[in-house]
C-alpha cells in the first residue's frame, strides 16, 4: 500500500478515500472503465467487492446492505448500459431514503460531448432519482468530492448520490488529499414548536401515531414504542415499514399499505389528531391520498420529517418539525399525555389488527396465509423477509407479524425484482440469521441470475417462491377493468426445483398446505438455502377476492 507522499494514480486516491469513509463492502459488476479503482481495491485485502451478475441486482443488494447496517451502500458500475442498469435501485433509494453512493465509470474528459462509447450526461440521467450527481473531473479533488458525496448521502432526509468517474481522471497520478469519515448530519429539535406541538397533541380525544419512511434507527424505533405503551396511543406503521414497531408489541395497529385493514383506515379517518414520524404521506399510505384530504387534512396534523422539503408537500400541518425521528422519538420520553382520551383505544386498535393478521382460508389446495402464519411460528423474530412486488406480497405484509427493526426489506417504489437480491445481500452480511425471500414468478425471474452471486459467495437465503404462472397484479387489474380482456400476463416458467439445483441449492415443490411443514424444516437445516416452489391457482388472487370475481 502506497504511504502519505507518494503520487498514486486516481483510482488508488478514490479507493483510499473509500476505505477512510469507513467503506468495506461494495456491490457491483466490473468494467473496464474503472480498471484503475479495482487495481486501487487490491491495495485493501479487508475491501469485499460483491461481484453481481447484472447491475440492477447489485443495485438492489446496496440498497438493501444500507437499510440493514445504517451505513451507505456502495455500487460500483460501468460506464453507458451499467449505469442504466443500475438506475431501478437509485430510484428504490431515492423513494425508500436510503444513503447510497453510485460510482460510475465515464469516458475521459477529452471525449466528452462527443457521444464517444456508451457515454451518458448522468447529471441528466440521475436528476430524477439522485440527491446529488458529480463528476470527477480533477485527480486532486477525488478525496473531496468522496467527502461530498457521503455527507449528501446521510444528511437530512437520507437518499443516493452519484459520483461519475473520467476513465483518464482514474488513470492520472497525483496526490492524496486525506478527508476523515463524513459527519451524519440530521436536522435537531425545534424545543419550543415541540413544546407547543405536543402540547396540542395531548389534548386530543382520538389521537393516532402513523410512523414510517426512512432515516429510523433502532433506539428511535424502541422509544416511540416504550412511549406509545406507556400513553396507551395506537401505532400504524406507513408502506412496507412495518417494522417500525414490532408487530406483536399491544402498541402496533397494522400497516397503511395495499390491501390495509378497513378498521385501521377508518381509524385513520376518525383521529381527531395525528401524528406523523418520519413518514411523507405518500400515495401508497394514504390509500392515493384519500383517507387525509389534501391539501388541508380533514384531523389536526404534526408531521416530523428529516426533510424540510417534505414538509407542506401535500398536506398542510398545524405542525411542521424538521427532525430526524431518532432526535424527535427520544425527546418524547419528558411528555405526558392527559387522561382525556379513551386509553383503551391502543388495546382495541392491536385486537383489529390481530383479528385481522389471523388467517383466512381461499378456495383451493394452497393456503398463503396459513404458510405465512406458520412461517412466523418457526423461525427467530429477529429474521429477514424480504420481497419485490406482485400481489403475492399482500400475504406476506398481512399475515407475516414482522419483528423488531430491521427484519423487513421491502421496496416502498413497488419495484420488482428486488426480494431475490435484497436477500443475498442480508445473508452476506448477517450469515447467521435466518433470511427469507419471499418471490413471485414473474418478480423472482426479474433476477434470478443473482442465485450465481448466492453461490459464489455461500450466502443463500431460502426463497418462497410464489408461482401461478402470471403477472398477477396486472392481470388482476385487467380484470377488474376490462373484465375477460386478457393480454400480455401470462407466463412460461422454468421448472424452478431445477433450477435452484443447478446452483447447488435444494429446490422443492409444494402444491399442498399440508407438504409446506416438511419441505421447510429441509430448507431450514440446509446450508445452502433452499427454494420453495408454492403452486398457486391462478383463480387466488388476493386474500379476499378470486380472478373471476373481479370486474363484476
Amino acid at each position: 500500500m502506497a504511504t502519505q507522499g507518494d503520487s498514486l494514480n486516481g483510482g488508488q486516491i478514490l479507493a483510499n478515500s473509500l476505505v477512510r469513509q469507513g467503506v468495506n463492502t461494495a456491490f457491483g459488476v466490473p468494467g473496464e472503465s474503472f480498471l484503475p479503482l479495482l487495481n486501487g481495491l487490491v491495495d485493501h485485502p479487508q475491501f469485499r467487492f460483491i461481484t453481481c451478475r447484472q447491475e440492477g441486482g447489485a443495485a438492489y443488494m446496496a440498497e438493501a446492505y444500507a437499510k440493514l447496517t445504517g451505513k451507505p451502500g456502495v455500487v460500483m458500475v460501468t460506464r453507458g448500459p451499467g449505469a442504466s442498469n443500475a438506475m431501478i435501485g437509485m430510484h428504490t433509494a431515492y423513494q425508500d431514503s436510503t444513503p447510497m453512493v453510485l460510482l460510475v465509470g465515464q469516458v475521459g474528459t477529452d471525449m466528452v460531448e462527443r457521444e464517444a462509447f456508451q457515454e451518458i450526461d448522468y447529471r441528466r440521467m440521475f436528476s430524477e432519482c439522485a440527491k446529488w450527481v458529480g463528476s470527477v473531473d480533477r485527480v486532486d479533488r477525488i478525496d473531496e468530492f468522496v467527502s461530498h458525496a457521503f455527507h449528501v448521502a446521510q444528511a437530512g432526509r437520507k437518499g443516493p448520490v452519484v459520483l461519475a468517474l473520467p476513465e483518464d481522471v482514474l488513470y492520472m497520478s497525483g496526490q492524496e488529499n486525506p478527508v476523515p469519515p463524513a459527519h451524519i448530519v440530521q436536522p435537531g429539535l425545534d424545543r419550543v414548536e415541540f413544546s407547543r406541538a405536543l402540547k396540542e397533541f395531548s389534548q386530543a380525544k382520538n389521537p393516532l401515531i402513523i410512523a414510517g419512511g426512512g432515516n429510523w434507527t433502532p433506539h428511535a424505533c424502541q422509544a416511540l414504542q416504550v412511549w406509545a405503551n406507556r400513553e396507551s396511543i395506537p401505532v400504524a406503521t406507513s408502506f412496507r415499514s412495518q417494522d417500525v414497531i414490532d408487530n406483536l408489541d399491544p402498541c402496533f395497529a397494522g400497516d397503511l399499505g395495499i390491501g390495509a385493514n378497513p378498521a385501521l383506515l377508518q381509524r385513520v379517518k376518525n383521529a381527531d389528531y395525528l401524528l406523523v414520524v418520519g413518514e411523507r404521506l405518500g400515495e401508497m399510505t394514504t390509500a392515493g391520498y384519500t383517507i387525509l384530504s389534501a391539501p388541508q387534512a380533514h384531523t389536526k396534523l404534526i408531521h416530523v420529517h428529516s426533510g424540510a422539503e417534505e414538509l407542506g408537500r401535500v398536506y398542510r400541518p398545524e405542525y411542521a418539525l424538521n427532525c430526524s425521528p431518532e432526535n424527535f422519538c427520544l425527546a418524547l420520553d419528558e411528555i405526558k399525555m392527559g387522561q382525556q382520551y379513551d386509553r383503551q383505544a391502543m388495546a382495541q386498535a392491536h385486537s383489529e389488527y390481530l383479528a385481522f393478521s389471523a388467517p383466512v382460508t381461499v378456495p383451493g389446495d394452497l393456503q398463503l396465509a396459513h404458510i405465512m402464519k406458520e412461517l412466523s411460528e418457526t423461525i427467530p423474530r429477529n429474521s429477514i423477509v424480504t420481497n419485490g412486488a406482485g400481489n403475492f406480497a399482500t400475504w406476506v405484509h398481512r399475515f407475516y407479524p414482522y419483528g423488531p427493526y430491521k427484519t423487513q426489506l421491502a421496496p416502498a417504489n413497488g419495484s420488482m425484482g428486488y426480494g431475490l437480491p435484497a436477500a443475498i445481500a442480508a445473508k452476506i452480511q448477517y450469515s447467521e440469521k435466518v433470511v427469507i425471500a419471499v418471490c413471485g414468478d414473474g418478480d423472482f425471474m426479474m433476477n434470478c441470475q443473482e442465485l450465481a452471486t448466492a453461490a459464489r459467495y455461500g450466502s443463500f437465503p431460502i426463497i418462497l417462491l410464489v408461482n401461478n404462472n402470471m403477472l398477477g397484479t396486472i392481470r388482476m387489474h385487467q380484470e377488474r377493468e376490462f373484465k375477460s380482456r386478457v393480454i400480455a400476463t401470462e407466463l412460461t416458467n422454468p421448472d424452478f426445483v431445477k433450477f435452484a439445483d443447478s446452483f447447488g441449492m435444494p429446490g422443492y415443490r409444494v402444491s399442498k398446505t399440508g407438504d409446506f411443514t416438511a419441505a421447510f424444516a429441509k430448507a431450514l437445516a440446509s446450508k445452502h438455502g433452499a427454494l420453495i416452489e408454492l403452486v398457486l391457482d391462478q383463480e387466488v388472487i388476493s386474500p379476499s377476492k378470486l380472478l373471476s370475481q373481479l370486474g363484476k
